[in-house]
């Protein structure tokens, strides 16, 4: 089967990057290929996407999506261009510098706890897969996401036991349909403290600060141990003053606990310190982890588990318990498998719940790759799960085909990532994408207005907010491109930060799979 137009322009970039030298002779392999075959692939915004999907593209509009997302003053290099400066007085009824961050998904409100989840995942991509971001050019543009985020949550924590973790009144928010750029409601400001406290959020801001610690290490160490100071002094106070998070109720409350944090939260600080009390915190607490069905922005227990059981396979024996319930949580989203199994829909996608059902997905996703590369690193032959056995490439494959399903290859035959292949959601149910921008369109546009002449619109959204990935299919595989269908066509910053760690492993692959066909193809041109 020939590759796809995009596979051999892609090749063709990698040779131009000097690893093959000849290229006036690759130059007229590629040109022949694509005139014998007539293919022209190259969709919105010039990327490519085919039927054979170009996961490097799908990975820069992953992370471009970000700033589409961001609040406050935008930088030059802004490359999203209906996005405007917005919330520049974010935290001054508090005399508190709280602009920046991101907009947590279609509405206006910065949720801090999952923002901080968002920026976890991020920072796990970037430190699994740095070598194959970095060879696609996406590395400093993924640096730049994270960097956004923590320098929010830096801002955000103004002493050791105060953080805020939240922007934006919920309520009000969600009654008006505004751009950013234009928000009239109110700016209420929410925060934990030692007498108020919220052990999910801190825990999870220590997480993502501890992670970006790693990424930053290498390329500005004076940033990175600010962060993991930062983080270090968040865990303290999220273990120390113990207490549930509710405050960003009914939008996102705690249903796991925060045990499942502060054992995410340590995982990292290890992982970042080398500090061997984070290894005893969670030895003296592995009774706190459990078998789940879900990795997301309220359970974290999966994420640790996998991070922890990676220390298992290098050698640390004391962590079985860790290995053991992530490799339950792989069990359970293999087909086939004998175990309690997490049902898939007739086209083959993981189906964890209705509302934002990929959100799940790509989360499984990641961590499917994570531990297929896992077993890899540690030369062992699979995973056993009752009388059915799974070698890596066999997890790997399947976390493929999520991937594979989300950018197309389903019964819709529709990518489910605004702006990538020829057929995509073309209204989702998103603020500042849905309403023209500021310089198409300077006049204000009211929170009525709003309503009236764009949510219940049926026209495309004026603004294509490429990478945005949405909530996603029904059980059915059924998929209503419906503005007001926000628990299937609203996309989410922690949605699109699971997605790049799912694509990013792809690349090599892709690459390997490009390059052989150049080698075997060769004497037919």
């Amino acid at each position: 089967m020939p590759p796809s137009s995009c596979a051999v322009i892609e090749s063709y970039k990698i040779m131009g990057q000097g690893r093959i030298t000849r290229l006036g002779v690759w130059g007229l392999i590629l040109w022949h290929f694509l005139a014998r075959n007539k293919v022209t692939a190259i969709d919105h915004e010039g990327f490519c996407s085919t039927t054979t999907f170009a996961y490097r593209d799908a990975l820069g509009k992953a992370i471009l999506f970000f700033e589409g997302q961001r609040s406050g003053k935008l930088p030059e290099s802004q490359r999203v261009k209906w996005r405007g400066n917005s919330a520049l007085s974010d935290g001054k009824p508090e005399n508190v510098n709280l602009i920046g961050g991101y907009y947590d998904a279609g509405d206006n409100v910065k949720f801090g706890w999952p923002m901080a989840y968002s920026v976890s995942l991020l920072s796990w991509a970037a430190v699994e897969y740095q070598r194959e971001i970095s060879s696609v050019n996406q590395l400093g543009y993924l640096r730049g996401a994270i960097r956004w985020g923590t320098d929010f949550i830096l801002r955000a924590h103004t002493s050791p036991t105060t953080l805020y973790t939240q922007v934006g009144d919920g309520n009000a928010d969600h009654q008006c349909w505004e751009r950013p750029e234009d928000m009239d409601t109110p700016r209420t400001l929410s925060r934990i403290t030692s007498d108020s406290p919220g052990s999910e959020a801190a825990a999870e801001s220590a997480a993502a600060l501890a992670s970006a610690s790693i990424v930053f290490k290498k390329v500005d160490s004076i940033y990175s141990s600010r962060l993991l100071n930062h983080s270090k002094s968040l865990f303290e106070f999220a273990d120390k003053h113990r207490g549930s998070y509710q405050a960003s109720c009914p939008f996102y409350c705690s249903y796991s606990g925060y045990q499942d944090e502060l054992l995410w939260a340590a995982a990292w600080l290890y992982k970042a310190s080398e500090d061997n009390k984070y290894l005893d915190y969670v030895l003296s607490n592995q009774g706190w982890s459990q078998v789940v069905s879900e990795f997301s922005w309220d359970n974290k227990f999966a994420g640790a588990q996998m991070l922890l059981a990676k220390e298992f396979f290098g050698g640390n024996k004391q962590l079985s318990q860790f290995k053991i319930h992530v490799e339950s949580f792989v069990c359970a989203l293999m087909p086939g498998s004998r175990s309690v199994r997490i049902e898939t829909t007739p086209g083959g996608l993981l189906y964890i719940r209705d509302s934002s059902n990929l959100q799940y997905v790509t989360s499984a996703t990641m961590l499917l790759f994570l531990y297929s590369k896992t077993l890899n690193t540690a030369h062992i032959n699979g995973l056993q799960c009752g009388s059915a056995h799974f070698s890596a490439s066999q997890i790997s494959a399947f976390a493929k085909s999520q991937v594979d399903y989300i950018l197309g290859k389903n019964p819709m035959k529709m990518s489910y990532m605004a702006g990538f292949g020829s057929k995509f959601p073309l209204q989702i149910h998103h603020r500042g994408a849905s309403i023209p921008s500021i310089g198409a369109h300077p006049a204000k546009v009211s929170c009525n207005d709003g309503y009236s002449s764009y949510y219940h619109s049926s026209n495309p959204n004026p603004n294509v907010h490429v990478g945005a990935i949405v909530g996603g299919p029904d059980s059915n595989d059924q998929f209503k491109d419906l503005r007001t269908d926000y628990s299937h066509a609203e996309p989410t910053t922690y949605m699109n930060a699971a997605f790049v760690g799912s694509v990013a492993p792809l690349l090599a692959q892709s690459e390997q799979e490009y390059l052989h066909f150049f080698q075997t193809n060769r004497q037919n041109y």
